[in-house]
């Protein structure tokens, strides 16, 4: 009697899943795009593959913290400017509404996310995965969405 994938119960067809990922990474020559990073649903016990070139497309990251405003800002304090002169060498270089929309962005992202997962998340699993090419055994990202209404962004672990 033959069973087609899609009858096997959740967790035989996630393994499954799984298994053909890691032999497509173990397969790859060289790191590159189209390499799966497989992604759990854990509601409905789902594992959707996406390779790395759209992951964001499908999954934005959060760049407020980047905003040009709040970047030479923290540069500035870095260079022990005190922050009432850098704050008004901003609103010199930017104009205080900019300034203020950048904070305002900011805050409200961190508030109430509207992205999943920041930039510097992405970027770190961008370079983890690229050099998990340099060892053996290879490894991949498996993210996992949070639940419906969950405030958590996503988690990633290394398989």
């Amino acid at each position: 009697m033959g069973s087609s994938f899609h009858s096997l119960p959740p967790l035989p067809r996630l393994q499954q899943q799984l298994k053909r990922c890691q032999a497509q990474v173990s397969k790859a020559e060289a790191w590159h795009g189209e390499l799966p990073v497989p992604v759990l649903n854990r509601s409905w016990l789902q594992l959707e593959v996406i390779n790395v070139a759209a992951l964001l497309e499908r999954f934005p990251a959060d760049s407020s913290a980047h905003a040009p405003e709040l970047m030479r800002f923290r540069t500035l304090l870095q260079q022990d400017v005190p922050a009432d002169a850098a704050e008004q060498q901003c609103w010199e270089e930017f104009g205080a509404d900019a300034c203020h929309l950048a904070l305002r962005r900011f805050w409200m992202e961190q508030q109430q996310p509207l992205h999943l997962w920041a930039l510097e998340d992405y970027l770190e699993l961008i370079e983890r995965y690229r050099d998990s090419f340099e060892e053996e055994p290879r490894t991949m990202p498996l993210l996992v969405l949070p639940r419906r209404g969950d405030p958590q962004r996503l988690q990633c672990h290394w398989i």
